[in-house]
């Protein structure tokens, strides 16, 4: 049977690993659970495993693991990036990486959507006004996402989960993503345009990697531009937009914004964007949901199943070709 090590700390483990993960566990594989997650045990426990399952808490695998020409076979990262997890030169050596990161994304569109809807209707501000002794003359009024304009930055996972989760409202969906081609946006049904473009939308996510042509991709100047009272999320990375000019922007009322990624983090904000109306704070938890963070390490596990029977690639399933553009 194969074996597969999970080096993960306990606590980690209930967090990633549901019932039925485990009974899929206990069915087809040999099993070894880390009682810690030092290096020195995760090192030990991966010399004698075909499979490693980990996650968040994980140190990194030194490439030492795998000098011999043996150990594992796959590591299957029952969480988002696998960047800090595994050296790239070890998927030389053909080992085969899983991550969850596609799972996570689906929470993450859910995210964003809620943000939307919550702004867009100027629920905040509504709540804000009734805690103030107001009722319905507050003097604005919310508006719909409904065949509205959004503009995507990025193609990534959590892009495409947005992507699938605004097509009921009949959005006009413009991506902008230098590696989109053309057939690829024709599948997601969406157009493609270019930053200055995409960002002249009523609302704007950002889902671009963490990568050093992403870092001040949205400058202040692209923030100007934005239409009045434009909606913008950020649930991807602080650095790939004007922190402080966004916030300008949006403490003179101009746009609203939901930020759940900072530069850095964890921010310092000054009592006036505290008590800000238009703009929604959440400390980096977009992706975190209960139900998303147990279907993890069953996500991953799926796909080295088949892989380990196949070779086949499953969703989960890290592409060499495109590590370096990847989250």
């Amino acid at each position: 049977m194969t074996r597969l090590a999970v080096v993960m700390t306990p606590e980690r483990a209930d967090d990633v690993i549901s019932a039925d993960t485990r009974e899929l566990l206990a069915q087809n594989f040999d099993v070894s659970w880390a009682e810690d997650v030092s290096p020195e045990t995760v090192a030990a426990l991966a010399k004698d495993s075909d499979v490693l399952l980990t996650s968040w808490g994980t140190p990194h695998l030194d490439k030492a693991i795998w000098a011999d020409g043996n150990g594992p076979k796959a590591v299957a990262h029952a969480a988002g990036s696998v960047k800090r997890l595994i050296d790239p030169a070890v998927l030389d050596q053909g080992v085969a990486v899983f991550s969850a990161g596609g799972r996570i994304a689906w929470s993450v569109g859910e995210y964003c959507l809620a943000a939307m809807l919550t702004l867009a209707r100027r629920l905040p501000r509504f709540d804000a006004a009734i805690r103030e002794g107001g009722w319905k003359q507050t003097g604005f009024r919310g508006s719909e996402i409904a065949d509205q304009q959004v503009g995507i930055l990025g193609a990534s996972s959590t892009a495409r989960a947005l992507i699938a989760i605004l097509k009921p409202f009949g959005c006009d969906l413009v991506v902008y993503d230098p590696y989109l081609t053309g057939a690829r946006a024709k599948e997601l049904g969406v157009r493609t345009a270019s930053l200055e473009e995409t960002l002249q939308s009523g609302f704007v996510s950002l889902h671009v990697p963490d990568v050093p042509e992403t870092k001040g991709l949205v400058t202040r100047k692209l923030i100007e531009q934005l239409p009045d009272n434009a909606v913008v999320i950020n649930s991807s990375r602080g650095p790939a937009i004007d922190q402080q000019a966004l916030l300008d922007h949006v403490l003179d009322g101009r746009i609203y914004a939901a930020l759940d990624v900072y530069d850095p983090e964890p921010p310092k904000f000054d009592e006036k964007t505290l008590a800000a109306p238009n703009l929604l704070l959440t400390p980096h938890v977009a992706g975190d949901t209960k139900e998303g963070h147990l279907a993890l390490a069953g996500y991953v596990l799926a796909d080295v199943l088949k892989w380990l029977d196949d070779g086949s690639r499953g969703p989960s399933f890290v592409d060499p070709a495109v590590w370096s553009i990847g989250a």
